[in-house]
């Protein structure tokens, strides 16, 4: 891990519960002009978190109208998406969006998802009036980081609600969500916290209880995989 690098990641944790603060760290490590962090989704809604200015919170905006664009490819394939050159790309990738984007004299445009696991959750935009390119090495770097802000993002919310997510009940049921934890982390090879993250995102979204989720794990009626929507439900 280089300096540089640690210690945007260190940034990303003093922000953990500010939000607007997200983007800093993107800007000040890689060689972009602006960037935004956004949920995009069922799970959390559409909305912009962080913006570095109005550019970025404007290209967010359009994304969340038209229904195409770098944060929704990268959220739907939960892999990146780099385009150090977009000016040399035919429009038909986002037909609707390439105008907007040129009139802004937008060159470089990259995208990464907000996951934690299987739950996709949103996105970070970098963008660039110059072209630029990621290296190897920096869009790991930027997927790294693009993941702790998922984790801070979706804990966010989760506290957020009114109801508790985080089960705390008898023994017994403790037991089931611990045993449930340990079954979502081999299926997903996540740390025991995020694997815990996981099975309260699904409760969440699907409006139950961490006991009854962990129910349908332990019993085979879902599992978690990191392909395609990375969640798969039985019987």
């Amino acid at each position: 891990m280089t300096s540089a690098f640690g210690a945007a990641l260190e940034a990303l944790d003093r922000s953990a519960n500010s939000p607007k603060e997200f983007c800093r760290p993107f800007v000040d490590l890689f060689p972009v002009t602006g960037a935004s962090v956004s949920t995009i989704g069922s799970l959390l809604g559409s909305e912009t978190l962080s913006a570095s200015d109005g550019v970025a919170a404007r290209l967010d905006e359009l994304q969340f109208d038209l229904g195409e664009g770098p944060c929704w490819d990268a959220v739907r394939s939960g892999r990146p998406v780099l385009e150090p050159d977009f000016t040399a790309r035919s429009s038909a990738r986002w037909p609707a969006l390439s105008a907007a984007m040129r009139d802004a004299q937008l060159r470089s445009i990259f995208a990464f998802p907000l996951a934690v696991g299987p739950l996709r959750i949103g996105a970070v935009d970098l963008y660039s009036v110059e072209r630029v390119a990621l290296d190897q090495a920096q869009a790991k770097q930027a997927d790294t980081m693009a993941d702790v802000v998922g984790r801070h993002v979706l804990r966010q919310a989760l506290n957020a609600v009114g109801r508790d997510y985080d089960y705390r009940g008898n023994a017994y049921s403790r037991r089931i969500v611990h045993q449930a934890t340990g079954m979502v982390l081999a299926q997903l090879d996540l740390s025991p916290d995020d694997a815990r993250l996981v099975i309260q995102g699904h409760a969440f979204a699907t409006s139950r209880s961490m006991m009854e989720v962990a129910q349908d794990i332990i019993e085979g009626r879902l599992s978690f995989s990191s392909e395609d929507d990375g969640i798969e439900a039985s019987g």
